[in-house]
């Protein structure tokens, strides 16, 4: 049976539905009497005319699921090794009717999360593992204005955008972070390797997130080229890209920041060090005049003029002594202390 373009398979639709009719990661968008409606059974494919779906959300779906959309659809759906390549011609496909886009979305603890955007005549179908909140405001933003969202095509560029505002917020609140770590980071007393560890934290984070913003930038990158994207939609990735543009500003400040507080706490070790080298080098020289006198009466020899001088031990400590006051009152004087 066909519908729409679309060749169906009704029993095949119908097992599968009645099966996980359970299942809340499944959802289905359509218009309806000029309403925005949501349905997380497939038995809703049988009964929607096609013209009005405009997406299909998969989150962690069975595979009998993603069978039964496949043949109902006539699409591909990747499976997580083919989601997760890096070369280009894996990570967009477009055909005559269809577009593929395979990217990443940042988790709260800086993980990639891969997914899967599939866009079949005006249809968006997401392949995902995870919840991830872009997908939950896109969802808000969808029925707030439900005029707005005509095809498949305007959530997935909604989905875009919402998932740069999220990356801008991650990365306003690393800036805070690092902000927060340098006002730590004033003097010597302050050194602690754990600072150097946190300082190494924040920077693996950054580096995340510009792999993530240059993830986003190729994607918007060809969707600008796609003769599929409606024209209308045009000025919006143009926007999208723009404003990817404009935080990988804000990436490279951050880790400039991060290089400069690494430094800082390096230089501020380095003086530390050479304070205690220099402590025990002015300690070794105070100490060596009367080291020198001590092993000069500490001799074996018979025949020494201080022998038996009753005050000959008194003198010596007194010119040890003085030795020692002599050197340190030159190291102040010459401001080496």
């Amino acid at each position: 049976m066909k519908n729409n373009g679309f060749v169906t398979n009704l029993p095949l639709i119908e097992k599968i539905g009645k099966e996980n009719v359970f299942m809340s990661e499944l959802r289905l968008f359509y218009h309806e009497n000029g309403k925005l409606k949501i349905s997380k059974s497939l038995d809703t494919l049988q009964k929607v005319d096609l013209a009005n779906l405009i997406w299909i959300d998969l989150n962690d779906v069975t595979d009998a699921e993603e069978t039964a959309l496949e043949q109902f659809l006539k699409i591909y759906i990747q499976e997580d090794e083919e989601i997760e390549e890096i070369e280009m011609s894996s990570r967009f496909i477009q055909t005559e009717d269809s577009v593929v886009v395979n990217s990443h979305f940042l988790l709260e603890n800086f993980q990639l999360e891969p997914i899967s955007l599939i866009m079949k005549k005006g249809i968006l179908v997401s392949v995902r593992d995870t919840e991830l909140k872009s997908f939950n405001e896109t969802i808000k933003k969808m029925f707030a204005n439900t005029r707005n969202f005509t095809t498949g095509y305007h959530v997935l560029v909604t989905l875009l955008e919402t998932r740069v505002e999220f990356d801008a917020d991650i990365i306003e609140d690393i800036t805070d972070q690092i902000t927060n770590l340098s006002k730590t980071l004033n003097t010597e007393d302050d050194l602690d390797e754990d600072i150097l560890i946190r300082i190494k934290d924040m920077q693996e984070k950054v580096m995340i997130i510009r792999q993530n913003i240059m993830d986003k930038q190729r994607v918007v990158s060809n969707l600008l080229k796609c003769n599929l994207i409606p024209p209308e939609l045009m000025q919006r990735l143009t926007m999208v890209i723009k404003d990817i543009n404009s935080l990988f500003e804000y990436i490279r400040f951050g880790f400039d920041r991060l290089d400069y507080l690494q430094d800082t706490f390096l230089g501020l070790v380095n003086l530390q060090q050479n304070k205690i080298i220099k402590i025990f080098t002015v300690v070794s020289v105070i100490f060596m005049p009367p080291t020198l006198i001590a092993s000069l009466y500490g001799m074996n020899f018979k025949f020494m003029p201080e022998l038996s001088w009753k005050y000959g031990y008194p003198f010596s400590i007194v010119l040890m002594i003085a030795f020692a006051g002599a050197v340190l009152f030159y190291f102040r004087k010459r401001k080496w202390l």
